[in-house]
């Protein structure tokens, strides 16, 4: 089953089990695809869904990190859920030891000597693992790479 059928469905299970938290997230998610859909002009490719989810689980992340700098735990937990439903359609994150192979083989690939050729890998590492590693992850593992 595609992501996008996987979506429909749990959004459709959700209703008929009236779990409000679930189908609030995922009608965001949906929501957001179709504004993705519509500025392409055409349907959406599971990579591209995935991209989508990626962005709304990373806005997930930085509200909860501004909602703990301001002593909001209510909102703080509220987030935390929400980001839990998005976090079960992402891919399983890259492990340090699969980063760190990853930023090898793009730098040995693209025969990165210094940093002025650190944008390049961490664009090879990103587009390699869509989905599954954060950017300040690759950028980071790639500036201690490159530094060495």
């Amino acid at each position: 089953m595609n992501l996008t059928a996987r979506i429909e469905s749990d959004y459709l299970a959700a209703m008929r089990a009236r779990n409000e938290l679930v189908v609030s997230v995922l009608r965001m998610l949906k929501a957001a695809a179709k504004l993705r859909q519509v500025e392409l002009l055409r349907p959406l490719a599971d990579d591209e869904l995935l991209d989508v989810l990626a962005k709304q689980a990373k806005q997930r992340r930085e509200s909860i990190e501004q909602f703990a700098k301001a002593n909001r735990a209510d909102l703080v937990e509220k987030e935390e859920r929400e980001l839990e439903v998005l976090v079960a359609y992402l891919p399983a994150p890259l492990t340090d030891a699969e980063l760190g192979d990853a930023v090898a083989a793009a730098v040995a690939e693209l025969d990165a000597h210094g940093m002025k050729d650190m944008g390049r890998v961490v664009q090879a590492v990103l587009a390699a693992h869509k989905g599954r590693v954060d950017g300040k992850r690759v950028s980071g593992a790639v500036k201690a790479r490159l530094a060495s």
